[in-house]
């Protein structure tokens, strides 16, 4: 090697900015040039949508697979103005589109976790090789185009509006992903798994490639029907009739646990199906909740066999992988301040988090117990392997 080579020049650093950086790594913002990453780009647009419904308490947003190859995601809010009211509100559409880490995020605390590195939308403009912004607000319909993230005209006014919200449609940059065809099923398993997350929002996706290509999602019965759900495939027949669910609150964590759960009666094979979730965001690797729910559980099933001494005194207490053989449950936390043990957001973190829920679930298990002792029997029987003792 020269000396030329090895001299270090301040001219020789890259300085690479914006949406500039994340069309040179586009995977470093959405996880994969691939079918996973496509699939986060629609995700990314989807979250201020949802969230905003969320916080309104109501509201829809349709996503719209288009014959083009386009995406496009449309909400009922009030519009988001392409630009700012000032120091003190929300950066505008415009500053979302354009500027990293433009997104809002109220005080609130407790904001859905769809994006993956909360990038915002600038992740979107900046891989698409069209972006057309809409806003509707006021009776006014204004519009904005986009060519790989640079704005080709200032927002114009485009004719009256009906009604309010915000729609961005989308073209994912061939340039940039190996396939920009999106799959209409994972996407709508993402949806479904949103509407059951989040009781009584309703979501909606469409695909114009295929006339059968359409579903509407929307749930009332929260985690239980989200069991319902995933029991579909599960295999056995249940262990009881009742779904034991719950929600909690606790100031120690800042934030709540939801869950919900049914025994099966599965064999040797398991059968077990945890689904978990932080922020409505979903958390692959588990973490903190489920270990906390793992260990709640098996408190709970183990102090109640030990009363009703279905248990011997010579028997160990059943360990939390016998306990969860044959469960079918869901684990939610919203939290004001998510923790994650890595970057990909899908490990959670928070040792407070873990000792919450395991409280919860050994609290509100144990009580179900105790109020249905037939069902109660015929979980802990099972599970210890305790017929004929009592």
């Amino acid at each position: 090697m020269s000396d030329a080579a090895r001299t270090y020049e301040a001219g020789r650093i890259q300085v690479i900015e914006g949406l500039e950086a994340i069309r040179k790594r586009p995977g470093m913002y959405v996880g994969s040039t691939g079918p996973r990453g496509l699939h986060q780009m629609v995700c990314e647009a989807l979250s201020p949508g949802v969230h905003g419904a969320l916080a309104r308490g109501a509201g829809s947003v349709d996503v719209t697979l288009t014959s083009d190859g386009g995406v496009r995601v449309a909400d009922d809010g009030p519009g988001v103005p392409f630009a700012s009211a000032g120091d003190a509100s929300p950066p505008g559409l415009e500053a979302q589109l354009t500027r990293v880490y433009a997104g809002w995020e109220p005080g609130s605390g407790r904001v859905l976790r769809l994006a993956l590195f909360g990038v915002g939308l600038s992740t979107v403009n900046a891989l698409s090789s069209r972006l057309v912004a809409e806003v509707r607000r006021d009776g006014v319909r204004e519009v904005q185009e986009y060519a790989r993230g640079v704005a080709l005209a200032p927002p114009s006014p485009a004719g009256p509006a009906t009604g309010s919200g915000t729609t961005l449609t989308f073209w994912p940059d061939a340039d940039m992903f190996e396939t920009t065809d999106c799959s209409y099923e994972a996407l709508a398993e993402s949806l479904r798994a949103l509407a059951l997350l989040n009781r009584g929002l309703r979501l909606s996706l469409t695909d114009e490639r295929s006339p059968a290509g359409a579903v509407t999602e929307r749930f009332e019965g929260g985690l239980r029907d989200f069991v319902a759900f995933l029991e579909t495939a599960a295999e056995g027949a249940p262990v009881h009739p009742d779904i034991l669910a719950f929600e909690v609150e606790d100031p120690r964590m800042a934030g709540t646990v939801e869950a919900a759960l049914r025994w099966r009666d599965a064999g040797d094979s398991g059968g077990t199906v945890v689904r978990s979730f932080a922020n409505s965001g979903p958390t692959h690797e588990g973490g903190a909740h489920v270990e906390g729910f793992r260990a709640g559980l098996a408190a709970a099933l183990t102090a109640y066999a030990r009363e009703r001494r279905l248990l011997t005194a010579a028997d160990p207490d059943p360990d939390a992988d016998r306990v969860c053989a044959g469960v079918t449950a869901v684990v939610s936390v919203k939290l004001d301040r998510v923790e994650y043990s890595g970057a990909t957001r899908t490990l959670l973190g928070g040792a407070e988090v873990r000792s919450c829920v395991e409280e919860a679930v050994r609290a509100h298990v144990g009580t179900w117990l105790e109020r249905h002792p037939q069902q109660a029997s015929a979980v802990v029987r099972r599970i210890v392997g305790a017929e004929g003792r009592g």
